[in-house]
């Protein structure tokens, strides 16, 4: 075989690994009994180990030395195939295996203590296991930044956003700073003036998921190839060939349960509209956790909270709750409820409007924790600092809606809360693009969504990691990240 062939055949046989621990993922976070955590967390230890030997064998330094004596009779894809191969090969060769070990044990035992923990307001008991987990993190950080030459948070950011700095994050989230809190307050004092009727419920689990389902159909989701399911956070987890979608349900508040559906089939959407030919490839993935998350902006925040979209879930949640006479059914006022704009404390409840407070916050802390100017006992007192400064809430004492509330701190996933805010940047900028060549309300409101989903295939989901995200963004809208248009929509959606 030549050398390109041998290297994309070894990937391809990982890939098949990687698809038993994303499942085993899946079902440690839905179905498993309590009494597998144990077993479970060591059987995905020993997986996350081998999948490591097999990205470090010591082969693999010989035949990327061979493709690249070659390269000059690579095509375009070959070439963008080698380059994300030796990206996961070198990100791997330089952890050693007793870390790789330690940071699933650890993740593993933090994230299933932290389940009971937050729910007892426990911070004390998670703040024990996250101590670990941040060592850990910090000892990876330093090693990765010391071949990259970067700082060691950049090193970790870089896992989940290639080619993104933290000096850009910080220009960016520093021009957010200077004008969304006063936008908050002018959207919340708009809004005191028009009134809102709130759906009551309760609205059955059962009827929920039927609804959800019938969205996630018109979304364009195969549920030949993905299922929905119930989790206490919301995910999407598996495989482009097997999607695992996740939701919590509130009988007292369907558009909660609704509006992270949709969500997550934006990332499903995504990761099942890849490129088949490139699969079990680093080079047929998703590009970045922004660009993921962009997706998944895009089918929540600029599509299902729009006002032709609105009319569609007005119709259909009717029919799913037997509520064709109810005032709170108007389109006019769903609108209303789905953008409501009110500074809450918990991040995946937010609207579009005060989320990037809520990751600006998570932003800062994690910086400092990596870099060691701050410990993981400092943390309730700067979270509730910052709720503060940005939303005028205080969670002192409150863990379980302030500190605890995400998991992903709980794995050492420490890097990926800034991509969430870079997605809706994307997103915002994605759609003004393509609006400039769309009748995009007008396809919405025909309830064939098909030109849209076509699009986005075109420009975002065939391209996978083909290129970076610059050219992505370049060559999909004309020009490179520019929050302007986030701060457009905003202000046009809401002023």
């Amino acid at each position: 075989m030549e050398p390109l062939d041998k290297l994309e055949a070894h990937f391809k046989r990982l890939s098949h690994f990687q698809h038993l621990a994303a499942i085993c993922g899946w079902d440690q976070a839905t179905m498993m009994p309590e009494g597998g955590n144990k077993a479970r967390a060591e059987a995905m230890a020993e997986l996350a180990l081998y999948c490591h030997h097999q990205l470090t064998q010591p082969e693999l330094g010989d035949w990327f030395a061979d493709v690249d004596a070659k390269s000059s009779s690579l095509t375009t894809t070959q070439h963008a195939s080698l380059e994300e191969m030796k990206r996961e090969w070198q990100q791997a060769s330089v952890l050693p295996d007793t870390l790789v070990k330690a940071k699933s044990l650890a993740g593993a035992k933090c994230e299933h203590a932290w389940r009971q923990q937050r729910q007892d307001n426990d911070w004390q008991g998670f703040a024990k296991n996250l101590k670990e987990v941040v060592a850990l993190a910090r000892e990876e950080a330093h090693i990765r930044a010391d071949q990259k030459l970067c700082s060691p948070y950049e090193a970790l950011l870089d896992l989940y956003e290639p080619g993104m700095t933290a000096e850009r994050i910080d220009e960016v989230f520093g021009a957010l700073k200077q004008w969304l809190p006063e936008t908050i307050q002018a959207v919340v004092d708009k809004q005191a003036k028009q009134p809102v009727i709130k759906p009551n419920g309760p609205f059955p689990q059962a009827q929920q998921k039927a609804l959800g389902e019938q969205i996630m159909k018109q979304l364009g989701f195969s549920f030949v190839h993905g299922r929905l399911d119930v989790s206490t956070h919301p995910f999407c987890g598996g495989v482009p060939s097997d999607i695992r979608i996740t939701t919590r349900y509130d009988e007292q508040d369907f558009t909660s349960a609704l509006m992270g559906v949709i969500h997550e089939t934006g990332h499903a959407r995504y990761e099942q509209g890849l490129p088949k030919d490139l699969a079990g490839l680093p080079v047929g993935q998703a590009r970045s956790m922004g660009v993921h998350e962009s997706q998944s902006l895009f089918f929540e925040m600029q599509l299902a909270r729009s006002e032709p979209f609105a009319t569609l879930i007005c119709q259909q949640a009717k029919q799913a709750f037997n509520r064709q006479d109810d005032p709170a059914f108007q389109v006019e006022n769903l609108h209303r409820v789905l953008t409501q704009v009110s500074p809450g404390y918990i991040r995946v409840d937010a609207d579009e409007v005060t989320y990037p407070a809520h990751i600006m916050l998570r932003y800062d802390i994690e910086r400092d924790l990596i870099s060691g100017k701050m410990e993981v006992e400092h943390i309730p007192e700067r979270w509730d600092n910052a709720m503060q400064q940005y939303l005028g809430l205080s969670t002192a004492g409150n863990f379980k809606n302030g500190c605890m509330q995400d998991i992903h701190w709980t794995d050492g996933s420490f890097g990926y809360f800034p991509t969430y805010t870079l997605g809706a940047l994307y997103a915002a900028q994605l759609m003004q693009a393509m609006r400039q060549q769309l009748d995009v309300d007008g396809i919405i409101a025909s309830g064939n969504l098909s030109p849209i989903f076509d699009w986005l295939s075109q420009h975002i989901w065939q391209r996978a990691s083909t290129t970076s995200t610059d050219n992505l963004l370049k060559d999909a809208t004309g020009e490179t990240l520019n929050p302007a248009h986030f701060r457009d929509y905003i202000q046009g959606r809401y002023l």
